[in-house]
């Protein structure tokens, strides 16, 4: 429920003053109940996850800027492969605590420091969302346009810059309504939807590059399309994209805990992220690309939009055959988009939404404000050309790497894999996390020192003149925020050791609920004040720790 007769969340009935803003029962560790997502969950998740119109449109947007065909597919599959490490070492805390990133944010950045890398992140997630929601629009307006010829002839009153027509805002309405009442399902209660969107998605993506390639004259003609960049301009091109593409999937990095703290057990992800997420999103380049590359052999341009593409395809030849052909295809694509919407976008802004003001927000809550926003940002402007699009996709990343570098060197070299569950919810000066008035300054200024050598390059990339050293510096923005970000933080945290720093490994099996120990092998209970935590494991043993000295 939405609202079940109180506007206080559940579980934050009972707490008072500054704990008020820290604590509900959806921000803490799942109960075993709701740990219901396995190896193949995972596996199938990232299928499904990455079979989506978002990436289609990204991975052949390096064609219209110039790649050929398989250089776009190899810059898609580099880039992928290097940041899937990144999110299987970032979701680990995730996987092994069943935390949301919000909450990991807290053992960093601190208890109330914690609230601007989580703010960044939802941010993000209500963008995407946008985006997201216009291309359900644009799926929805080739439905109706198969239905109603008469819907393609209203004026056009959107202004130049806009992805969507007055008409396609209709089917954007339509769009927006039916993914809201999917908001209302449980997400631990969405695994066989999951897996359905993949198979409707792979069923649509087959019969759209069928049909394209067909009249494009076979597949050898589109393969050996050669790009049109050359010397030192493709080079740098392909460095570019084959960056591009990790920066496209910042989001999935920085948040990767929100979705990994559904597993049954922390090596349940492995598998899905490690080789089901870059052969995912190989396929979908490939599949994407063949069917961009046709567009150049049909209409004598490359369309880079399938969603365009495909009503393209309708209204040239308006006949009964073709537009059964584009609604089936658009239905397909519309049902796997209100899933990517959902466990892309809705999720962690949902999660990061709950967490800025818990006493009343729960994640559910968070879905539909995240729903409201993402429209009201006017997403439509985002997707006007191809370069606008890779201009978005590598504008944010800057302030989210930081923030992933902070998280990788907080839970790997400073806590050695143990968060202190308890003091993650209290404003206690005595809890690990209160550091300094509720702030982390050494998370801060790490996430600075990782932000400020891009920011020229980002300003660069929302219009303001740059050198070229700069552009092409700036190609790398990610991986330099992030390992600045990171090393700077440890070495403060080296210099001034704060709270909760551990010299050895001390990573449990599977975080469990206190109320729930003896149901599982591995848990951790605290004290009232969450100033003395205790591991318990299979033999019984309990060793005891208090919290070292606050900053």
């Amino acid at each position: 429920m939405i609202f079940s007769g109180s506007l206080v969340a559940k579980g934050a009935e009972d707490t008072q003053g500054k704990d008020a803003f820290l604590d509900n029962d959806d921000l803490r560790p799942l109960k075993l109940s709701d740990r219901t997502w396995t190896h193949f969950t995972y596996f199938t998740f990232w299928f499904s996850a990455v079979a989506t119109v978002s990436n289609w449109y990204g991975s052949a947007a390096a064609q219209q800027l110039g790649l050929s065909m398989w250089e776009s597919v190899g810059c898609s599959f580099a880039g992928q492969l290097t940041i899937a490490l990144v999110i299987t070492a970032n979701g680990r805390p995730g996987a092994t605590y069943h935390i949301g990133f919000p909450i990991i944010n807290r053992a960093a950045f601190g208890i109330y420091g914690a609230w601007w890398p989580t703010l960044n992140r939802a941010l993000m997630a209500i963008v995407w969302n946008g985006v997201t929601t216009v291309q359900g629009g644009k799926c929805v307006y080739v439905m109706l346009h198969a239905v109603f010829p008469s819907i393609a002839k209203i004026p056009n009153h959107m202004g130049p810059g806009s992805a969507l027509t007055s008409a396609e805002m209709i089917g954007m309405a339509v769009f927006w309504l039916i993914t809201c009442g999917f908001l209302l399902i449980p997400v631990p209660k969405m695994r066989s939807l999951v897996y359905a969107k993949l198979i409707v998605f792979v069923v649509s993506a087959i019969a759209m590059l069928a049909w394209t390639v067909t009249k494009a004259g076979g597949v050898g003609p589109i393969v050996h399309q050669p790009g049109t960049a050359t010397g030192w301009k493709k080079g740098w091109l392909i460095v570019h994209m084959l960056t591009v593409s990790a920066a496209n999937c910042a989001t999935f990095a920085s948040n990767a805990a929100d979705f990994q703290r559904y597993a049954t057990k922390p090596s349940d992800v492995l598998a899905g992220n490690i080789i089901g997420f870059p052969v995912a999103n190989a396929l979908v380049a490939i599949v994407g690309n063949l069917v961009c590359a046709s567009s150049q052999l049909i209409f004598g341009e490359l369309v880079w939009d399938p969603l365009e593409l495909l009503d393209m395809l309708q209204t040239r030849h308006y006949t009964p055959a073709n537009r059964a052909g584009c609604f089936f295809i658009a239905l397909c694509f519309a049902y796997s988009v209100i899933f990517s919407a959902i466990f892309e976008n809705s999720l962690p802004a949902g999660n990061d939404i709950a967490a800025l003001l818990p006493k009343y927000l729960t994640i559910k809550r968070g879905f539909f404000i995240c729903a409201v926003l993402s429209v009201a940002i006017n997403p439509w402007f985002l997707l006007g050309s191809a370069s606008v699009f890779v201009s978005f996709l590598g504008s944010y990343q800057i302030f989210l790497s930081s923030i992933t570098g902070v998280l990788l060197a907080n839970y790997y070299f400073v806590q050695r894999g143990y968060i202190r569950i308890p003091d993650c919810f209290t404003s206690s000066h005595a809890g690990a996390y209160y550091y300094y008035h509720g702030w982390n300054w050494r998370a801060y200024a790490a996430y600075f020192i990782g932000v400020i050598p891009n920011f020229y390059g980002f300003l660069n990339n929302m219009g303001v003149p740059a050198p070229q050293w700069i552009v092409r510096a700036y190609y790398f923005a990610y991986w330099i925020g992030l390992s600045m970000a990171g090393i700077s933080f440890w070495i403060f945290c080296k210099l001034s050791p704060p709270a909760g720093m551990e010299c050895a490994w001390k990573e449990p099996k599977n975080y469990i609920r206190p109320e729930e120990d003896g149901m599982s092998e591995v848990s951790v209970d605290s004290s009232e004040e969450g100033a003395k935590t205790a591991i318990h494991t299979e033999s019984g043993k309990k060793s005891t720790r208090g919290p070292k000295k606050q900053a």
